[in-house]
């Protein structure tokens, strides 16, 4: 018998052949959850959040691009034009009403010049019409006359008398009731017509402030305030002194410099008022 199947592999016939070279080992426990390396380009075995993270910022800024186009609406939008809007229409509305009202008061010259030429009404009935229309302060008015100018105080005032607290901003802007004071205080003193800046006042006019700027018949203005009366200038400023209201913004004046101004100007033409006069009010709902 021969002892080559007892020998190791020589390559000789009798030897058992060697394995095929194209079957694959059987992989390892440990080689079947090895992690991949990055370095070998491999990635398709882990998971990278850094992929989720690009994808919501592109995903955010989309977003943002889009509200920002949306808000805009074709305007510049990095810029403070859109909070001048407001007040430049206000402004602009202002404006507008005063060119109306010059409009209005024409148009009624030439009507009421219309009516006189051929209205067929007696003398005594146009000497009424005529009262009426200057007590309703919409004919001008010509006389002696004082102007009274109220103004805020700097922002950076203090209290220029002792005992005095230390000013609240409230304490250095004109307010409605300075305004309604003077005008009160002037119908007092036997004022036959009064304007306010460049408006004349009648029965139907209410002086309102909203913060810091006065709204007259549908058209704003901004300090100082001048108030004009034609009346008999001695008895309009013993007026003032004596109207309680402003003996307290007196004290204001001389505390924390809040602006006061009185001065005669002879002999003066108020201009009639030239708005509207119709009423305007409420009506229940049906």
């Amino acid at each position: 018998m021969s002892n080559s199947a007892d020998s190791p592999r020589t390559g000789t016939t009798g030897s058992a052949p060697d394995p095929a070279p194209d079957s694959a080992p059987e992989p390892s426990p440990a080689a079947s959850r090895a992690v991949p390396d990055p370095a070998s380009g491999d990635r398709r075995g882990g998971f990278r959040p850094v992929r989720v993270l690009t994808v919501g910022v592109f995903a955010l800024a989309g977003l943002l691009f889009f509200t920002s186009f949306t808000t805009a609406k074709g305007t510049n939008i990095r810029t403070d034009a859109s909070l001048l809007k407001l007040s430049d229409l206000i402004q602009e509305r202002s404006q507008k009403n005063g060119e109306l009202d010059e409009t209005n008061g024409a148009l009624r010259d030439d009507v009421e010049s219309l009516a006189e030429a051929d209205d067929g009404s007696t003398r005594a009935q146009d000497d009424k019409l005529a009262g009426l229309e200057k007590n309703a302060g919409t004919q001008k008015v010509k006389g002696r006359a004082i102007t009274v100018t109220l103004n805020d105080a700097p922002p950076d005032a203090t209290a220029k008398l002792p005992g005095y607290p230390e000013p609240q901003p409230d304490y250095l802007v004109i307010h409605q009731q300075d305004l309604q004071a003077v005008v009160n205080a002037l119908w007092q003193g036997g004022a036959q017509g009064i304007k306010v800046m460049d408006q004349r006042l009648i029965s139907t006019s209410a002086v309102r402030c909203v913060g810091n700027t006065l709204i007259l018949q549908g058209r704003v203005y901004s300090p100082p305030y001048k108030i004009q009366a034609v009346g008999d200038p001695e008895k309009l400023q013993q007026a003032l002194a004596e109207a309680p209201s402003i003996q307290n913004y007196m004290v204001y004046v001389n505390v924390y410099g809040l602006g006061w101004k009185v001065t005669e100007d002879g002999t003066v033409t108020l201009p009639g008022y030239s708005g509207t006069v119709d009423l305007h009010y409420a009506k229940p709902v049906e």
